[in-house]
């Protein structure tokens, strides 16, 4: 027997070229293979169909965008125009200049708040409807724990901007809003169909602050005709926008009326269209607004009227329509209005022109028997 002649088999794989490739090709497989369970899969190749989809997704990059959506800056905007004209109409001398931007942005804030945590709470339902399935908490565009933030910070600084800047019923009604809006309105949407009369309540509250800024106390029974023109408006406006919506607010599980009763959906709509006749006759009544108002209030009130009544009597999508865009131009319009004629603007004119005189001192005398008979 000859020595040397027994050989591994690593030996004999390596003696020819075609075994030695084969075998680098195991040994580089392997390699990878015990790679690939060393090393934990990288986030940024996370997709949707991957099970630890969820764990490993990234935050988002920083953007001021998301967080700008999650306000609603459309209706955040809404909200701070209704305060500030409630302080432009209230019959009291402005408060001082750090006051007015205590207010403007103290109420932006508390908007912004309420409606985050509007967001937070209903991602579920938002990604069932056409028209909210892009918010940003639905598409990923900020993660629930950076939303949560913002809510809570804009609520907290916008609540103590209010409360040092302007006094503590202005705070509490900022406060107010979002708990009302966040934790009553919300939730209740699932519920029942009073989720429209508590959101009405919340829209009343944005010219109460306004009001609030100059008179605390509520002394003048003008601030509350004000708020019950804001609460009246908002059925109008939402049960037309509910109206076309209505298909998508079943598919969500929203309780609206729009849904669960179309007849009352558009009774309600004319209903509160004919309160706001004498809400806003209840600003001149109340020496707010001038005489005039109530010709000018009529005028507009009755276009939005005309709009409930056709929309009460057909309740089609094109009657919906119509009424939610008479709804929009008709709450800056009444409010412009009253602004014009606030109680003593244009003394200066008439007494340029000679004519403040026995025409308006008889019109102010028929107010003030009015408010002295209801008093």
């Amino acid at each position: 027997m000859m020595r040397g002649s027994v050989f591994t088999s690593n030996q004999l794989l390596s003696s020819s070229p075609t075994a030695s490739k084969s075998l680098r090709l195991q040994s580089t497989a392997a390699s990878l293979k015990e790679e690939s369970i060393s090393t934990p899969p990288s986030p940024s190749s996370s997709n949707p169909s991957n099970p630890h989809f969820t764990n490993l997704t990234p935050a988002p990059p920083l953007s001021y965008k998301p967080f700008l959506e999650l306000s609603k800056p459309r209706l955040t905007m809404l909200v701070v125009l209704t305060t500030m004209s409630a302080y432009a109409i209230a019959p009291f001398p402005a408060s001082t200049l750090p006051a007015l931007l205590s207010l403007t942005i103290g109420t932006t804030l508390c908007s912004a708040s309420a409606n985050a945590f509007n967001m937070l709470i209903e991602p579920p339902f938002d990604a069932q409807m056409t028209r909210t399935r892009n918010r940003p908490l639905v598409r990923g565009a900020v993660l629930p724990n950076q939303a949560l933030a913002f809510a809570t910070a804009a609520g907290v600084t916008g609540v103590g901007l209010l409360t040092l800047g302007t006094n503590m019923t202005v705070a509490g009604l900022g406060l107010a809003n979002i708990v009302l809006y966040a934790g009553v309105y919300t939730p209740m949407k699932r519920i029942s169909i009073a989720n429209t009369w508590v959101g009405a309540l919340v829209g009343a509250l944005p010219p109460l602050m306004g009001w609030a800024a100059l008179d605390p106390t509520f002394a003048h029974p003008g601030g509350w005709a004000l708020a019950g023109l804001l609460f009246a408006w908002q059925f109008p406006h939402f049960n037309a926008l509910a109206w076309n919506l209505r298909s998508e607010y079943a598919r969500a599980g929203y309780r609206m009326t729009s849904v669960t009763d179309p007849a009352l959906n558009a009774r309600v709509a004319l209903r509160y269209s004919l309160l706001c006749l004498p809400l806003s006759w209840a600003l001149s009544l109340t020496s707010v607004c001038d005489p005039f108002f109530l010709i000018d209030s009529t005028l507009v009130n009755g276009w939005l009227i005309a709009e409930s009544y056709k929309f009460w009597k057909w309740r089609d999508d094109k009657r919906a329509r119509k009424l939610f865009f008479a709804s929009i131009w008709h709450l800056p319009l009444l409010l412009g209005l009253a602004m014009v004629h606030k109680v003593g603007l244009w003394d200066w004119l008439w007494e340029l022109i000679g004519w403040y005189g026995d025409d308006i001192k008889v019109l102010e005398d028929v107010q003030q028997a009015v408010v002295k008979t209801e008093a």
